[in-house]
């Protein structure tokens, strides 16, 4: 079997690759480290290093107040951050700055793994969530590397996947790796393929500790003054394709209700934009685009949000958000963004990348679930004609999210189990 995924890997990785390349032909943001896929890069100094892996967008933003804990409790190492999105390398860039390395993280190619380990030489890797990597893992595992896979999270759908690959992935939970579960019923799922129950332990969701910028409910407010005025809004937020139509259709119920709401949309990858502004235009819509400025015109019932970043400013700036990725089944986005801020937060049903989430905020009364865009429409409309029941509910969210962080903590503490004081100048111990 595992012959049979060198075999598979090796001719999947260029074909990868050539898609990268399509890509960047449309896409300038692909072009850069481009050969970091294939384990090229600068190599890194002496000393120790903690590497970080955070596939996209999303796991980078969680990422952050861990990898700031850490480079605080260890400043003599140094950090090294993987992805695989330019949007996630873009916002790594951005969030740490230039004390922190950040690369592609390679193709599951023997070889490219391989460049990639030469080059990096971490102490210690961190997996956010989960990205089981059959030749990584064991080149890890070669070297004396231990992976703690963080905030991990394994839905029932991908235990069957993961047992259906038999020995391929047997084995792929050696003594080097453990699992920092986010829910017990996560760490169990792990168990059940393979995990050593010894070294899996349940820390809770990292993406709790979500990290508000103490400036952002001001300048969410010089927002709505400047540029979106007083009207009621609602935010889309990453959404994809398909999930668009169903927003827009439900914007046009809203509106029957709150005739002047505005929709701000959203999608969630970069090269959409034109696609999203392209359906706008064909189902005859007044729309303006974020990236060209100016005031939204009170005539303009859609802001399309064709700029990269500025998501959490938009949320804190709204009345109601819908966060994407849940009415088509890609298994949502972060709900915790809008509900950190105070905002009621709407999601379909498609949650799988956040069930547990999902659970905690509509069992609080922080969230509800919408099947589809009549029923988002409604919601929607009632909670933006409704200030004290949005308010309300609003405070829920925020509170909810207050009292559900620690994880960082917890796990920052964990992790100096793998960092011994003598792994600090030097090769961390191995996992006990």
């Amino acid at each position: 079997m595992r012959a049979v995924y060198r075999l598979l890997i090796r001719i999947l990785a260029p074909l990868a690759a050539a898609v990268t390349l399509l890509r960047a032909i449309r896409d300038p943001a692909y072009r850069p480290g481009f050969a970091e896929r294939f384990g090229f890069g600068p190599p890194r100094g002496a000393g120790g290093a903690i590497w970080v892996h955070a596939v996209s967008l999303g796991e980078v933003v969680a990422a952050g107040p861990l990898v700031r804990a850490l480079r605080a409790r260890h400043p003599r190492l140094d950090f090294v951050i993987t992805t695989a999105t330019p949007t996630g390398r873009a916002k790594a860039r951005s969030a740490f700055g230039d004390g922190v390395d950040v690369r592609y993280l390679p193709y599951d190619t023997p070889r490219s793994v391989a460049r990639f380990l030469d080059r990096v030489r971490p102490t210690l890797g961190v997996i956010m969530e989960t990205e089981l990597w059959p030749s990584l893992f064991a080149a890890c595992s070669r070297r004396g590397i231990p992976l703690v896979l963080a905030s991990a999270r394994l839905s029932a759908r991908s235990v069957a996947r993961y047992r259906r690959g038999g020995a391929l992935f047997r084995g792929l939970f050696g003594p080097g790796v453990a699992i920092a579960a986010q829910t017990e019923a996560d760490a169990e799922r792990f168990r059940r393929i393979g995990a050593d129950p010894a070294r899996t332990s349940v820390l809770g969701n990292v993406k709790f500790d979500i990290e508000i910028d103490p400036m952002l409910p001001s300048r969410a407010q010089a927002l709505r003054a400047g540029d979106l005025g007083t009207r009621p809004i609602w935010v889309a937020g990453s959404t994809h394709a398909g999930e668009e139509r169903a927003v827009l259709e439900a914007h046009r119920d809203v509106l029957r209700a709150v005739p002047d709401a505005l929709l701000i949309v959203a999608p969630r990858h970069p090269p959409r934009f034109d696609a999203v502004a392209a359906l706008l235009d064909t189902a005859g819509w007044r729309y303006a685009r974020r990236s060209r400025g100016g005031r939204v015109p009170p005539s303009v019932p859609v802001l399309l949000l064709d700029t990269i970043g500025e998501l959490p400013l938009y949320y804190a700036a709204a009345d109601v958000a819908f966060v994407g990725g849940s009415l088509v089944p890609v298994g949502g986005h972060n709900l915790l963004e809008p509900a950190a801020v105070g905002v009621p937060v709407l999601t379909g049903p498609s949650v799988d990348n956040g069930r547990e989430v999902a659970a905690l905020l509509i069992a609080a009364g922080a969230a509800r679930m919408v099947a589809e865009a009549a029923e988002l429409g409604e919601r929607v409309a009632q909670w933006l004609t409704d200030p004290a029941e949005r308010a309300r509910v609003g405070a829920i969210a925020r509170q909810t999210v207050a009292t559900q962080r620690g994880s960082v903590a917890r796990l920052v503490e964990w992790l100096d189990t793998w960092l011994e004081p003598e792994a600090v100048g030097g090769a961390a111990a191995p996992p006990r």
